[in-house]
């Protein structure tokens, strides 16, 4: 699945893109194979699958908190390859060490948004030694651009839109729904779509 490049250097590289700017884009949503992780056997198939990779999509999601001093540990990890997108709910496997492994290799490029965070909050249910995660907000900080999230940099280089319409449900649910699985399998496969354009620029 492609996407656009971005026609020119025009809103995001001259000034930040603004919110109403963004929300004209065409909504985009990962339309591929979307594989739930859940037992054992799975994560072997899929840790198979992705140590293949050379650059992988990275993102985390978490249950919100909505009282002062509540917090949660990470529910899904969501790792995009190049024609898949693996969804680990974490609630079931943890973070085993084929996991692990991809995260601790520097092999594999893990594009993300914020990765420190998600690593700092990954590290807290197993211990690991993480290698080749690439922040994509500071890659674009340092190519001009003006906007870091995740949201504006995908209207600014890939000329499409993301929705956070599920951004803040119940990701700690045993049964996620079809929307869950298309949001969060989004975010990924943008994070890795959006080094590649980043790459491209270079």
């Amino acid at each position: 699945m492609t996407t656009n490049r971005h026609p020119g250097r025009g809103s995001g590289f001259d000034r930040r893109m603004t919110r109403e700017e963004i929300n004209a884009r065409p909504i985009r949503k990962w339309t591929g194979p979307v594989h739930l992780v859940r037992t054992p056997e799975q994560v072997e198939r899929a840790a198979q699958t992705l140590g293949r990779e050379q650059l992988l999509g990275f993102d985390t999601e978490t249950r919100p908190a909505f009282r002062k001093g509540q917090s949660y540990l990470p529910s899904l990890l969501q790792l995009a390859g190049e024609r898949q997108v693996y969804i680990f709910q974490l609630r079931h496997v943890g973070l085993p060490a084929p996991v692990r492994a991809i995260l601790a290799s520097p092999d594999i490029i893990k594009a993300g948004v914020s990765v420190d965070f998600d690593i700092r909050e990954l590290q807290k249910i197993a211990s690991f030694r993480p290698a080749g995660f690439v922040d994509i907000g500071r890659l674009a900080k340092k190519a001009g651009i003006r906007n870091h999230g995740l949201r504006g940099l995908a209207a600014v280089l890939l000329g499409l839109r993301i929705t956070k319409s599920a951004q803040t449900s119940n990701w700690a649910r045993d049964q996620l729904t079809p929307a869950q699985l298309t949001y969060a399998a989004t975010d990924a496969w943008v994070s890795r779509e959006i080094h590649l354009a980043l790459a491209r620029l270079a």
